[in-house]
């Protein structure tokens, strides 16, 4: 493992827990992770999922460099078609001339929730086209001074305050070769989501993202992380069982039935069918959950495969101590 590792944190609440509880866990997990030496933390917007409490990251982001020094804090991601460019630019202005040159903004396409609850969070707004999401893309640099003005008037006429000349780092999020053109193309750094949408196309990706490259006023050279879902733990079986409370999780929420995450044991009492213990195996054999050589096996091989520049981690488990142990087992290892 040698790419630099980073952290993403999905602020998840347990069912025996509060939001404040929940919250108050990420920002510990944050002040571990730097104290670790760990190069990011970031946290994801998503709506209407009771187990997930990040739905506002500028206001997340705020908190966790408050309680921070060193380490960069941002969002993996902001979904941008949620809102207007205009008020993106002046959270992320905001933050950037609070905490100074610490701040990521790394943006995703998608609505981060259910058709209903993207229609409350964009206010009946009309349906986004494949267009929007590249045109507020540019509005957004426009607004941060990167490019000129827009014919629009955004970066001109009409001003971010906070936001020009207070721009963050700013990122293309994906899982799918969308983003991964569009990043290219921009000349952006680009993420890519291998701890959801992980398998044979997270390589493809990345080969995308490269051949499709651009230089820009941001990046003379292409530069790409990627996600992977980790739990470092005693053995390959201890681990397996550290990962049931979130694939239970998961699996409830695919099947239309999100709630919080279980406790662990919640989840060991479940009554697991053949294809749950399937899509639980699956889903461990392209993450990297597993004793500690797993882990940098897996990661290492991961690495190998994208040329990923970064690995952002996504440590999983039924509680804050099973996480925090993941990231230092990590960090001991030299890995971060």
């Amino acid at each position: 493992m040698t790419a630099p590792l980073s952290v993403l944190d999905l602020a998840s609440v347990a069912d025996d827990a509060t939001h404040a509880e929940a919250l108050a866990d990420t920002v510990a997990l944050a002040r571990t992770a730097d104290e670790l030496g760990y190069r990011r933390f970031w946290v994801a917007e998503h709506h209407g999922m009771p187990g997930v409490a990040s739905s506002a990251p500028a206001v997340l982001i705020g908190a966790i460099a408050a309680a921070t020094e060193r380490i960069r804090v941002g969002s993996g991601g902001v979904m941008l078609p949620n809102h207007s460019s205009l008020v993106v630019a002046e959270q992320f202005g905001t933050l950037v001339a609070l905490h100074g040159d610490r701040i990521d903004l790394g943006l995703g396409r998608a609505p981060g929730t259910d058709p209903i609850t993207t229609s409350a969070v964009r206010r009946g707004a009309v349906a986004e086209t494949v267009d929007d999401f590249p045109d507020q893309v540019l509005e957004l640099l426009a607004y941060f001074g990167t490019i000129p003005a827009l014919p629009g008037g955004q970066g001109g006429r009409i001003v971010a305050v906070p936001g020009a000349g207070d721009s963050p780092e700013l990122w293309l999020l994906g899982s799918s070769d969308f983003s991964a053109r569009l990043a290219g193309m921009m000349g952006l750094p680009f993420a890519f989501a291998h701890h959801f949408a992980g398998g044979r196309n997270t390589p493809i990706a990345f080969d995308v993202y490269r051949r499709s490259f651009t230089p820009s006023v941001v990046l003379r050279e292409p530069h790409a992380m990627v996600a992977v879902a980790v739990i470092a733990a005693d053995s390959d079986a201890e681990a397996r069982r550290l990962m049931l409370p979130g694939a239970l999780s998961m699996l409830r929420l695919r099947s239309g039935r999100p709630g919080r995450t279980p406790t662990l044991a919640q989840a060991e009492a479940h009554a697991w069918t053949e294809a749950e213990n399937a899509y639980l195996d699956e889903r461990i054999g392209t993450q990297a959950i597993g004793s500690l050589d797993t882990v940098r096996s897996r990661i290492g091989a991961l690495v190998e495969a994208t040329e990923a520049d970064e690995v952002i981690v996504v440590p999983q488990g039924p509680d804050l101590a099973t996480r925090t142990a993941t990231l230092r087992v990590l960090a001991e290892a030299g890995a971060s």
